[in-house]
């Protein structure tokens, strides 16, 4: 459910929303706006309906949210989720295009990959360094080698480095210092159902 205020409302109007909600079991989460604020609340199985708000001092409007991810709908959040990744926009209207090789295997593949990727007008360079397999003997990423080429092929083509991480083992988070060091933002992925689903 999305709480619209009203843009007279007050901090004191916003508080007893909050307030009201909480008391309900459910968990309000206040979206101040450049005219009013909205609260999302979440925890709500359906039982309790508008009526239990709609009444409350500075409420404009109730609007149901039916969406599975309230969070990140477009009624909890109107506005475009704009990332900065090394100075570069992601997301917004601009279309940011990032490019590159699934692994990191050698310096001469990164480096030729980074200069193709830039020549063809991408924004950004991804490639992976580390890549966990279920199979021991498959290949597993140079690991922190690959994070110095990547920050080599940056360096060397002023292109900015997209470095993924996979669902890090144990044995990995003790890299994740030197991947932070290397990369401009993290990526965190997923293996479901025998392939990658980035989110």
């Amino acid at each position: 459910m999305l709480i619209v205020m009203d843009r007279t409302a007050t901090a004191e109007d916003v508080g007893r929303v909050v307030s009201a909600a909480e008391r309900l079991g459910l968990k309000a989460h206040p979206i101040p706006g450049v005219q009013r604020t909205a609260i999302g609340l979440t925890g709500n199985k359906g039982t309790i309906g508008p009526a239990a708000f709609e009444n409350l001092p500075g409420v404009l409007e109730v609007i149901r949210v039916s969406h599975p991810y309230k969070l990140v709908s477009r009624e909890f959040h109107p506005e475009d989720s704009v990332v900065a990744v090394g100075g570069v926009p992601v997301g917004g209207t601009a279309l940011t295009v990032i490019a590159g090789p699934c692994a990191v295997e050698s310096r001469e593949q990164i480096l030729a990959v980074a200069r193709e990727v830039k020549r063809l007008g991408a924004h950004l360079l991804r490639g992976g360094a580390f890549k966990p397999r279920t199979s021991p003997y498959s290949f597993q990423g140079l690991g922190e080698p690959g994070l110095k080429l990547l920050g080599e092929a940056r360096d060397a083509t002023v292109a900015e480095v997209k470095a993924f991480y996979e669902k890090l083992t144990s044995w990995e988070r003790g890299h994740l210092s030197a991947l932070q060091r290397q990369a401009d933002e993290l990526k965190e992925e997923y293996w479901t159902e025998g392939h990658f689903w980035p989110f």
